[in-house]
């Protein structure tokens, strides 16, 4: 089975029987769209809530707001139908501990608000979420069935 990497500010598209698959969401989302019918699977691995307030934002799969508009286009451009798709996501977890009440610094809570507000804006159903927390996850995507497989440091394993 073949097994396709998606890489941190990367965002990619596969067919049954693929694998789609991220290493290390700390703070990171990793967001994964499905379209059930053709067993088409989406998946970004999100960086930071907003381009707006960064001034490097050339590469639009790092952000929420931005990857989530592209990876809806490619799984359209491949043959998906909007009104299908699913929604899963995992991570957005709070990795180190800071002094005082900074939202600034709560990237892993403002990375999850993001994609929920962008999903919700293209109208796409979240089914499951793993999310927050203080610790990382390796997501897996299984096209034929649909699963998202999360596996965890000193938390364990579970599907969605």
């Amino acid at each position: 089975m073949e097994v396709v990497k998606v890489g941190m500010a990367d965002l990619k598209i596969a067919f049954s029987p693929q694998i789609l698959t991220t290493l290390g969401l700390g703070s990171c989302v990793g967001v994964v769209l499905y379209d059930p019918f053709i067993k088409l699977g989406g998946m970004a691995h999100i960086m930071l809530p907003s381009s707006k307030q960064i001034k490097n934002n050339s590469n639009k799969a790092k952000f929420a707001d931005t990857a989530i508009d592209m990876l809806v286009e490619k799984m359209l451009d491949a043959g998906a139908v909007k009104t299908r798709l699913i929604s899963k996501i995992a991570g957005g977890a709070q990795m180190f501990s800071f002094k005082g009440n900074n939202e600034i610094m709560k990237i892993g809570e403002r990375n999850v608000r993001a994609v929920k507000e962008h999903l919700a804006r293209h109208s796409i159903k979240l089914v499951a979420e793993d999310v927050e927390g203080k610790y990382g996850r390796t997501i897996e995507f299984f096209t034929e069935t649909g699963v998202l497989k999360i596996r965890t440091i000193g938390h364990g394993y579970k599907e969605l």
